[in-house]
């Protein structure tokens, strides 16, 4: 059980803090809902409270947590097939766990490849959102603005020998 104040990962939306819990009659039924806010484009999503386990809601990394997904930043490229179509099914499957590493993984290994060769219009937008699920992490755990993280993962790529 998450309290109000708690800051939260939602897998598909990134970061947020819970500033509300509330409860909403729906079809006849009343349920009780998380209100998460995102620092980035002050949205606000309501999560079934009997669903957390299943979304995969967890707290947000530490700062100490959060310099070694920064340093992972900073890696070489994972393998990767050459066919467009699995590399995306297999980035999904890595988002939808959540996992901020994986996230990371992600986002370094679809960077590289946009450098290098460039990406698909479906993984250009798959770099972007899992860049801002990133971000809005990162925000949270280092206790930073938006544009301080942007700044220090572009500094990341334009100092990784990966990318030249």
């Amino acid at each position: 059980m998450f309290n109000v104040g708690d800051k939260v990962v939602y897998p598909s939306h990134g970061a947020g803090t819970i500033v509300g819990i509330e409860t909403k009659e729906i079809l006849g039924e009343e349920k009780k809902y998380y209100i998460m806010q995102l620092p980035i484009g002050e949205m606000k999503v309501m999560i079934p409270i009997e669903k957390v386990d299943e979304i995969g809601i967890r707290n947000v990394i530490k700062e100490e947590e959060a310099d070694k997904v920064l340093k992972l930043l900073k890696g070489e490229q994972s393998k990767m097939s050459q066919n467009w179509n699995r590399r995306y099914r297999a980035n999904m499957e890595k988002l939808k766990t959540g996992d901020i590493y994986e996230v990371a993984e992600v986002v370094r290994n679809l960077t590289i490849r946009d450098h290098e060769k460039g990406l698909s219009t479906g993984e250009k937008k798959m770099l972007n959102n899992s860049r801002q699920i990133l971000i809005s992490e990162l925000v949270l755990a280092k206790n930073m603005n938006e544009e301080e993280v942007e700044a220090l993962i572009d500094e990341i790529f334009n100092d990784n020998p990966n990318l030249e």
